[in-house]
């Protein structure tokens, strides 16, 4: 590892910031940093690009866009976009793969989009809260209800079991340390209500609710795509793209059209998310779903994460969808194969796979309906689990505490934001560097032109005086796996301009046929070649064009041709007429 970047801890604002500074000064031939915007705290959202600069110029080469902690407490999201950086300068060189990357595309990660949230998980006492620091929907505190907070002073933030003969919960008979539901039809039992720990303001000294941070935004909500007001949709903020923080990545992904893929790391359920979260996956073209199964299946294969699509198997709700997300706005709006990365999964560290892991059929995958039911069973699995991976520090043995209001309680339970939120430190490393190698496959699918010829052809003897006729042919490939237009979405939306070729005349010089300017259509990559060559299935060269002028000019004469495409990079060649 270069510099002292350590991948067991978690590092806040400055200290983060030092490191991507620390890491461009190193190599200033290989990143750049730039601030795109500021926080709505004020503070500068930073953006690095990984590219060699020395072969080529960033905005002329494909790209991926990699970012993270978008929600404030996600802090592990940070970790694997510092993780990437880290890699691609170290292993530059030594790494084929990474070398070629480098050397042919482009990365744009944002370890930190949303800076101030993240110091709120980073205080002490921390808070924690969804997304954005600003209040919404109003400006103002809450005033009644329990206000979760560590109230005995040892930093983490815990439930209180409360006796009440008409909670929900008892105490399992066979795992005291566990609490279970109790029975439909059970009475006259020992029976407790699980509150977070906090303390009541205003109470009545009978009802029990739970105080609403007035920090209400979520910014994953916040973009144009299907989004929603706050009345069907929390956390969606005024308008679209009202927030600051959105307005800085929504700005820098319009003005780079060489991007074509993207990967937003969050926390938490150890999966591979992809559009749609607001249609079934055959309102995509399927094209576009195909190619989203074949990298989906390369990331499970690195990561252990299954791949899979929001609408069909990750929603809070059956009946419910989640409008304004960020890799909706990408896909939708500009056919980019986005993916949201939810880092970290106790369940399955805890060896509960039904549901949960690569094998799992869809329809039948419990990252979300776990928390609502599950065999008892499992919850004695995440108990042995913290008690031994954990060393006791995820799940907290209950243990008596004087609540001013409620009297006699317990603290206890589940330390959800040190076992669930993002991985225990020592568990960090492991967990996000194949989501790097994944990241690299991704940039690597990109493509890429290539200048395969160029003809020239003296077509006629001097016809004008000092002058002669002659044929430019240009042959471009495109040696990538995409197509140059990257989707159908892409090509639907109008989101991406054909492949354009240009020529510069010397003084004098005149065409007798083609424009300085031509639009030449897309190329296609390998991605939908057949599997197994039948007899039906050919391979023409779809991948390849012709380009050609006829220009009067004098012998001698120096022509420069560039041939580009917003999403495949720019080809040159300088050629000399004779």
């Amino acid at each position: 590892m270069s510099l002292d970047i350590r991948f067991d801890t978690y590092y806040p604002y400055a200290e983060l910031t030092a490191l991507l500074q620390s890491l461009v000064a190193q190599y200033p031939h290989l990143l750049k940093q730039e601030c795109i915007g500021k926080s709505y705290e004020g503070r500068e959202v930073y953006c690095i690009t990984a590219t060699n600069f020395q072969t080529g110029v960033p905005e002329e080469r494909p790209a991926l866009w990699c970012d993270g902690n978008i929600h404030a407490t996600e802090v592990s999201a940070s970790s694997a976009c510092l993780y990437l950086i880290n890699k691609l300068v170290t292993e530059y060189g030594s790494n084929p793969d990474v070398t070629r990357a480098l050397d042919t595309r482009t990365f744009y990660i944002v370890p930190r989009i949303n800076p101030d949230g993240a110091e709120q998980y980073f205080h002490s006492p921390p808070k924690y809260i969804r997304s954005s620091t600003r209040p919404y929907p109003f400006d103002e505190e809450p005033i009644d209800g329990l206000k979760m907070q560590d109230i005995d002073g040892d930093n983490r933030r815990l439930m209180m079991r409360i006796p009440d003969p008409n909670g929900a919960w008892k105490i399992h008979p066979d795992h005291p340390r566990l609490m279970t539901r109790r029975d439909p039809t059970e009475r006259d039992g020992q029976y407790y209500r699980l509150l977070p720990e906090g303390l009541l303001e205003n109470w009545d000294g009978t009802t029990l609710d739970i105080q609403r941070n007035k920090e209400g935004l979520d910014l994953n909500r916040n973009f144009p795509a299907h989004w929603r007001q706050e009345v069907e949709q929390y956390g969606a903020g005024p308008y679209p793209g009202s927030e600051p923080e959105a307005q800085n990545i929504m700005r820098f992904i319009t003005s780079h059209p060489n991007i074509l893929g993207s990967l937003s790391f969050h926390t938490y359920s150890g999966v591979l998310l992809r559009p749609y979260g607001t249609s079934a996956d055959d309102s995509m073209p399927a094209e576009d779903l195909w190619t989203f199964e074949e990298i989906g299946k390369k990331g499970t294969d690195l990561t252990g994460y299954p791949a899979i699509s929001v609408y069909h198997d990750f929603r809070y709700h059956p009946k419910e969808v989640i409008t304004g997300v960020f890799d909706d706005w990408l896909y939708d709006h500009f056919g980019i194969y986005a993916w949201t990365v939810e880092i970290w999964s106790p369940q399955r560290q805890a060896g509960i796979t039904k549901g949960f892991d690569k094998d799992t059929k869809s329809g039948a995958f419990k990252f979300i309906d776990w928390y609502r039911t599950h065999p008892v069973e499992e919850d004695v699995k995440m108990l042995e689990w913290s008690d031994t991976a954990l060393e006791g520090k995820g799940y907290i043995d209950w243990y008596p505490y004087t609540h001013p209001q409620l009297g006699d309680i317990e603290l206890g339970g589940w330390h959800g934001i040190y076992a669930f939120r993002n991985p225990p430190p020592a568990f960090l490393e492991k967990e996000i560097a194949p989501l790097a190698e994944w990241a690299l496959y991704q940039a690597l699918l990109a493509p890429e032109l290539r200048l395969e010829s160029v003809e020239i052809t003296r077509i006629e003897e001097e016809q004008w005086v000092g002058a002669s006729a002659y044929r430019v042919r240009v042959v471009v490939d495109n040696v990538g796996w995409l197509p140059t237009y990257g989707s159908k979405r892409a090509l639907e939306r109008k989101a991406v301009r054909a492949l354009v070729a240009e020529i510069e005349l010397p003084e004098g010089a005149t065409l007798a046929t083609g424009k300085t300017r031509m639009e030449c259509g897309q190329l296609e990559g390998r991605a939908y070649k057949s599997i197994v060559p039948y007899d039906w299935d050919f391979d023409p060269s779809e991948e390849r064009t012709k380009i050609e002028w006829v220009i009067r000019a004098k012998p001698g004469a120096e022509v420069n041709i560039v041939v580009k495409h917003q999403r495949a990079g720019t080809v040159r060649a300088q050629v000399t007429l004779k």
